[in-house]
């Protein structure tokens, strides 16, 4: 496993930088991050998301651009217990290289994520007899992960699952009530606050496109919407 570590992505702008083959006047913090990102060919709006605490989390998660990456609000956090599902379309079909995440350092960072591909239909009734495609242990960090996947299994990306299937409290709850241990350090939330992708977008019925090497996207273009506290209740 390996992460997006500031050493590349930069602390400071305006030294330090390596972009002498770009086109763009990227700041130390954006570029190369942002190469190759899919940032611009996410269905924001057809994003959904499985057992989240308050509605719409999951979409302003992922709304984050890179510049973003570090701030903690929005967050996506879960609602009836540790596991959570986010479903994620394309608007091409796209080559994934890679998953960006971060999550915390404390015992609600989520441990094991799987990744299924191409289907519209995985649920908390389903997913455990359904197949996925690769399954990643995670890191109990602050950092930005980078995830990268196993390419010849992504070459046809048109919608992404991602199943969060426990965290680093699981099976290690303590059932007194009366010992001060809030719920969420018993395990019962995860919290997970950035998710973004890498790869190549192709637009359906066409060649490949080339690599996109795109400045930093423009916060104001995918404005977050106010935020409803809703529960779902997607478990049966």
């Amino acid at each position: 496993m390996s992460h997006c570590h500031d050493e590349h992505a930069g602390h400071s702008h305006g030294n330090g930088h390596h972009d002498h083959d770009h086109e763009h006047d990227h700041s130390d913090d954006i570029t190369p991050a942002l190469q190759h990102s899919l940032y611009q060919h996410i269905q924001f709006d057809d994003i959904i998301t499985l057992n989240e605490s308050e509605r719409d989390s999951g979409k302003a998660v992922v709304k984050k651009t890179w510049a973003e990456r570090l701030q903690i609000e929005p967050e996506l956090v879960s609602d009836a217990d540790e596991q959570i599902i986010v479903n994620i379309p394309f608007t091409g079909q796209v080559k994934l290289h890679s998953i960006l995440l971060r999550s915390s350092s404390s015992s609600s960072a989520p441990r094991t994520l799987r990744v299924y591909t191409n289907r519209d239909d995985v649920d908390f009734d389903n997913v455990d007899s359904l197949k996925y495609v690769q399954e990643f242990e995670l890191s109990q960090t602050s950092e930005v992960q980078e995830l990268p996947v196993k390419r010849a299994l992504f070459s046809r990306v048109r919608r992404l699952t991602l199943f969060f299937v426990d965290n680093f409290a699981t099976g290690f709850r303590d059932t007194d009530d009366d010992d001060g241990v809030s719920d969420e350090e018993e395990g019962d939330v995860s919290r997970l606050s950035y998710l973004g992708f890498k790869g190549e977008w192709m637009q359906l019925g066409r060649a490949p496109s080339q690599i996109i090497y795109e400045a930093a996207p423009n916060p104001n273009d995918h404005a977050l919407k106010g935020t409803s506290a809703k529960k779902l209740s997607n478990r049966m």
